[in-house]
This record gives structure tokens, sequence and C-alpha cells, in this order.
């Protein structure tokens, strides 16, 4: 079976044969993707083409560049490896007509990928994914190439002066601990930091410099249990007011803060919470600000407190970049986050990393940390408190059964708390997907199949509207018990 193409492009194995990452599959691929700008009017234009550093990614890049060079495009191949939101940034300061990146972002060592931007620098949807699928089958045996130099370091720097800009508080007193878990993500971000005005920059050493093995973490994504450990280890010796977190990619940013308890991970919903409230205290009235259907629901009621819009998406930035005019903001639970929309229409770990900085600096000035903000929301809005499960099978067929049996049998209570349930997959609205949300007054959970993984996901979020804590906890636990037993 061959490597099928999604709607972020490709990703799998690096290996031989199609149902892997390889030269070939490729080559085929980028002729595709160049019949496909050329049938819808595109022929000639600019494509911007990057590429991380994982195994593979030196040729693929190459193979991507010199078929589109071949095709008749005006190829910008950026100078070296990068992380992804720079070839996003490129695509759109440049009115590209397409960019490719050659990465497979946070997945396993052995994987590689191929993802797509369209023009205005967003990820291709539907039905383009289907019409370049259909353009790559069309595909003959022969695809020719032509070599191409490879462009100066001008846009990474006009890059860094835009994300230099984002501060808006002029305190810079903030310690950071960084870590690039072993991808593109370092000099960038500690370029990204210094013309931001952040100096004051620790790096975990073993972790900073590319390398497509990974050696000190299972997996390379920073929600994954212990991939953290070496960044919280170095937060704690260096003294550290906050800890960042990028992905290999440097398209995600997980944060991590002092506690009572020790150093510990912020959830995606509460770094999107807290990052949403400070964009939004310096935006124009009526601005718009996006998460999707499985994060938290705290973000819509502090953007309706704060006089702005809100929306609400499927899952992934392609829909979020377009969730309407105005946005200034959007992000995922899964630790992605779009701070700068005008400039980069995609989630963002560098630019993320700025901006949590300038918040975390403008709160030490007054005596303040980013889980006395948090505080202060849920003091304001109620204890939100968010978590997921994943349920791993073998047999695709087993996810199938599992949601077929909540829609003929749904719970009515959950937590002890009645409950209703909507099929998205019933939708007359943009949200219809293959998704079950059951919700009461504190509860809610959110259970659909993985678009990407061999996984049944459940997000849950307890709410407790007096401020208490261990309300909330007691109430998660209790929907982490009933969503752990779906697996039988």
């Amino acid at each position: 079976m061959s490597l099928r193409f999604g709607t972020a492009g490709l990703r799998g194995p690096v290996g031989d044969g199609p149902d892997c990452m390889n030269v070939p599959v490729v080559e085929r691929t980028t002729a595709g993707l160049a019949a496909w700008l050329d049938a819808n009017g595109h022929g000639g234009g600019t494509v911007v083409v990057g590429r991380d550093a994982r195994t593979g990614s030196p040729e693929f890049f190459s193979a991507a560049t010199e078929v589109l060079a071949a095709a008749g495009f005006r190829v910008v191949a950026l100078p070296r490896p990068l992380p992804t939101p720079v070839t996003a940034y490129a695509v759109r300061t440049l009115g590209a007509v397409a960019g490719v990146q050659i990465t497979a972002s946070h997945n396993p060592a052995a994987d590689n990928g191929y993802k797509v931007y369209v023009t205005g620098g967003a990820q291709l949807v539907s039905p383009a994914d289907h019409e370049i699928e259909a353009a790559i089958d069309a595909v003959g045996d022969a695809v020719t190439r032509t070599p191409v130099t490879p462009s100066g370091g001008d846009l990474v720097e006009r890059y860094l002066a835009r994300v230099a800009t984002l501060p808006r508080s002029p305190h810079r007193n903030v310690r950071i601990a960084l870590t690039a878990l072993h991808g593109v993500g370092g000099e960038t971000a500690v370029a990204a930091l210094r013309a931001a005005g952040f100096t004051d920059v620790h790096v975990v050493a073993s972790q900073f410099a590319p390398d497509p093995a990974f050696p000190t973490v299972a997996f390379p994504n920073p929600e994954e249990p212990g991939a953290t450990d070496a960044l919280l280890a170095l937060a704690t010796d260096v003294g550290a007011d906050v800890a960042l977190a990028l992905d290999p990619d440097a398209d995600r940013c997980a944060v991590g803060v002092p506690a009572a308890g020790g150093w510990r991970m912020l959830r995606g919903d509460e770094t999107g919470v807290l990052l949403g409230d400070h964009i939004l205290a310096g935006a124009r009235a009526g601005a718009l600000v996006a998460t999707t259907i499985v994060s938290s629901t705290l973000l819509g009621k502090v953007a309706a407190a704060r006089g702005a819009r809100f929306a609400q998406t499927l899952t992934g930035f392609k829909w979020l970049v377009r969730a309407g005019e105005g946005l200034v903001y959007a992000y995922e639970e899964a630790i992605g986050h779009c701070v700068d929309p005008d400039a980069v229409r995609d989630k963002d770990g560098i630019a993320t990393a700025v901006v949590v900085a300038d918040h975390v600096a403008d709160l030490k000035a007054r005596g303040r940390t980013l889980l006395d903000a948090l505080d202060d929301l849920y003091a304001e809005f109620g204890v939100h408190l968010t978590d997921q499960v994943a349920i791993r099978v073998a047999d695709l067929a087993r996810i199938d059964r599992i949601m077929t049996s909540l829609r003929a049998a749904p719970p009515a209570e959950l937590a002890g708390e009645a409950v209703r349930v909507t099929d998205l997959a019933r939708a007359e609205t943009r949200l219809r997907t293959d998704a079950l949300v059951f919700e009461g007054a504190t509860v809610r959970v959110v259970v659909r199949p993985s678009g990407t993984e061999p996984k049944l996901k459940c997000y849950l979020q307890a709410i407790a509207a007096d401020g208490h804590h261990d309300s909330a906890a007691g109430t998660l636990a209790a929907l982490r018990v009933w969503a752990t037993g779906l697996a039988g």
C-alpha cells in the first residue's frame, strides 16, 4: 500500500518502497504537487522549500526543490535546517503559491514527512489534498530534476525581526531554561529571544544540537512523560523563572513553571488561556480568538468578558487559522499556539516562546507568576481542569465498535452529573466530524478517533464554579476512570 497524501502532506517511516518516505516517493509527490499548482493557475510561481534535520531530510529537500525547479517554478530553498514556522512565514511574506517543509514534527526518530502550505501560508484543506493525491497518482515513471542554489539568510533575519516586535511589556528581567529536544529550533529560538531583548537564556546542552537519533528521549515530544526531565532539572539548577520546550521542528512550545511541589509542565489548555488573556489585553475591541472542539471552554468565557469574539473549530491549525477575520490568537490543547496570525498562519513555537517570556517578565515585575495569573482566571471564571485519555488499538475496527456502541447507548450521566450528547457526525455546521460530545453543567467529554494514529481519544474537562481546585480534580479523576473503561 502506498503512503497516502493527507491534509498536511505525507508522514511515515524512512525506508524503501511506496509505503515509506524515500527519494522516489518525494519526487513523485512533488511532481504531483507541481501539476496541481499548474492546473490551478499557479504555474511558474514562487514555492518555498525548507527542511528539518531528520534522517533523509537533505535528500528529500534536494528532490523537492529540484523537481519544482524542473517544472518551471521559482524555488526559494531555505539555506539550512530551520524551524517549520520559518517556512510558513516565508510563504506568506513572499506571496508564494505554495511551501513545502520536510519534517515529521514530533514523530519517532524513524519517521520523516512532507508538509504542504498553500497561498497565504496556511496548510491546505480538502478538497485540495484529494486533488493533489490524484495528481500524484497520475505522475509518470520519469521525473525531471534541475539543480537549485539555496537562498541566503535574509528570510531568517526578517522572521527574527518580526518575532522581536511581539513583546508589549518593557520588562526583560526573566531567566529562561530552554530545550530544543535535538531538533532544529535551538539556534533560532535563542536568536529570537535575544532579538526581543531576553538575553538570560540557559539551554539543555545535551539536547541543543540537531540529532536525528534523538538519543536522550524515548519520544521527541514535550508532552511525553520524561521528555522534559532534563529541562526541568536545568530550570531548578539555574533558578529559572520559566522553562520552554520546543518540539523537533519548533512549531510547538511547552511551558514549565515553578510550583509549590517543584517544577511542572503546564497543560496546553493552561498555556492557551494564559496567552489568550495576555494577547487580548493589548488587542483591539472585537478581536477574534479561537480554539478547537477538544480544547477547554475557558478561552471562550475569557473572550466574552474581554469584549472579544470567540470561535471554535475542528482540530488542526488548518482550521484554526481560517476561524475568521480579525484573528489575533489561536491554540490547540496539544501545545500548539498561533500568536501572530498576520505573519505566520500556523502554530509557531519560536514566537510562542517570545510571547511567554514577555508575559512572565511582565508578571515578575509586579511580583507575580504564571500560576498566579492562572489562579486569577480561575477565581473569575471557575477552575477549569482538563486531561486526555488515549486508547491505543491494534485493530482499527475496534474504534468503530466503541463509537457505534456509544452512539447506540450514550451515558445519561458522567461523574454523577446528567449530560446531554451531541453527535458531531450529524452536525449541520462546519464542525461536522466523527466525534461525540457529552456535556453537563460542570463536566465535558469529547470522544473521537485520532486522525493520525491508531487511537481513540477522550478529552476531559471538569469545572468547579466555586473556585475549589480539589472539587474539579475529583470530578476529573472520575471522568478519567470512565474514559479508561471504554477500552473494555
